[in-house]
């Protein structure tokens, strides 16, 4: 399996109404698809959306 995606997990900061500050992460949405060779990829569900989108355009 090949990872396309550069994407990485972020940090990000909780903010409830008292204002206090805690950190907290965010995780990248990955999903496994198959791509024209039969090769599965896995890459985040964004730019799977646009790899296909992609190859509909080009057929």
């Amino acid at each position: 399996m090949k990872k396309v995606t550069t994407k990485k997990t972020r940090s990000v900061n909780n903010r409830p109404n008292c204002l206090k500050i805690t950190k907290s992460t965010q995780k990248v949405n990955f999903t496994t698809i198959i791509d024209k060779n039969g090769n599965k990829v896995k890459t985040s569900v964004r730019e799977a959306r646009t790899i296909k989108k992609n190859a509909n355009n080009v057929a």
